[in-house]
């Protein structure tokens, strides 16, 4: 119906009548999915990147880790990008620092 109302007014030369709100309403539905995408993704993501980098800076000797691969192991020493580990009796590998994805206690995993 209102498409007919449009097509006649196209006719017959008239505009038809602006929104009193404008394009404001409009623009609402799109602003509530922009909150609604920041509180539910981009910010936990960020404290998520922060605690890991908190962690990495924090790392030292002696530390048990896991990287993304799954290898655990001990921390033998750490450099500004690579950190160098001993998974077994004189094996040590050195991965890049950021590829360390979090401590790892041999003990309480042992348990479960």
């Amino acid at each position: 119906m209102s498409s007919l109302i449009l097509v006649s007014q196209a006719i017959l030369g008239q505009t038809p009548a602006a929104d009193p709100a404008g394009g404001l309403v409009s623009l609402v539905p799109m602003g509530l999915i922009i909150l609604v995408m920041y509180f539910l993704l981009i910010r936990p993501a960020n404290k998520q990147k922060q605690e890991h980098k908190k962690l990495l800076n924090a790392l030292k000797k002696d530390d048990k880790v896991v990287t993304n691969g799954g290898i655990c192991g001990k921390v033998v020493s750490v450099d500004n990008v690579v950190a160098t580990l001993e998974i077994a009796d004189k094996v040590k590998i050195r991965i890049l620092k950021d590829r360390i994805s979090g401590l790892w206690d041999a003990e309480t995993s042992a348990n479960k």
